[in-house]
């Protein structure tokens, strides 16, 4: 028996004289027709789909990167103006237990405030590209990327970024002023002790005598 024909009759479409299909079995008929299309269209969507890409992101690994120096981000010009009044006042208490030198004043310009270095993690990650050329060849295509995450540690009810190394701010000029520092000597005291201490070379710091009737 014919395949529609046999479908008709177990959906009992046939008219009374048994011979053609009623207009609703024309109707399921291109029903079914439609839906086998779709089939068809969708199996070969499939084949046809672009090609296959597999993403492989390793865990960290722990590895810290090597040391890069950051600003703090809540670095204000007043903490600048507080860390040079400290070294200011640290250097003159210091200079004014030279014998001879006395009446010190000390003023430091510094380039910024204290610079922290901060641990950070290492992040590896693999792509790898499946396609396929005009002659059936396979060829895979890896794509490799770094990223660096900061490490964070819990401190209370907060998380805050690892500091490794916290690095003293960079001295631009020292400008001391004293009695005493007329004679070269004491002058090369005050302007070896000054050098030692901030690690600053020698042609950034000023040595001047006080003014007479001053102090």
């Amino acid at each position: 028996m014919n395949p529609v024909k046999k479908i008709l009759s177990h959906l009992h479409l046939k008219t009374e004289d048994g011979q053609k299909p009623s207009k609703t079995g024309y109707l399921l008929i291109v029903a079914l027709i439609g839906i086998l299309f779709l089939l068809v269209s969708s199996i070969f969507q499939e084949e046809s789909s672009p090609p296959e890409q597999i993403s492989n992101w390793d865990e960290p690994r722990g590895q810290p990167t090597e040391e890069e120096t950051f600003l703090a981000k809540d670095n204000k010009s007043s903490d600048l103006d507080d860390i040079e009044k400290q070294y200011q006042n640290d250097l003159t208490n210091m200079l004014e237990n030279i014998s001879g030198v006395s009446d010190v004043e000390v003023m430091i310009n510094l380039d910024a405030t204290h610079k922290r270095v901060y641990e950070k993690n290492l992040i590896v990650g693999t792509q790898t590209t499946e396609e396929q050329d005009q002659n059936g060849g396979q060829r895979s295509i890896d794509d490799l990327t770094e990223e660096q995450q900061v490490v964070v540690v819990r401190q209370g009810d907060e998380e805050v970024p690892l500091i490794v190394q916290t690095v003293k701010p960079t001295v631009r000029g020292v400008l001391v002023v004293a009695n005493g520092v007329e004679r070269i000597e004491l002058k090369q005291w005050v302007t070896e002790a000054v050098s030692r201490v901030l690690d600053v070379p020698p042609h950034r710091i000023s040595i001047m005598p006080r003014g007479e009737g001053e102090g």
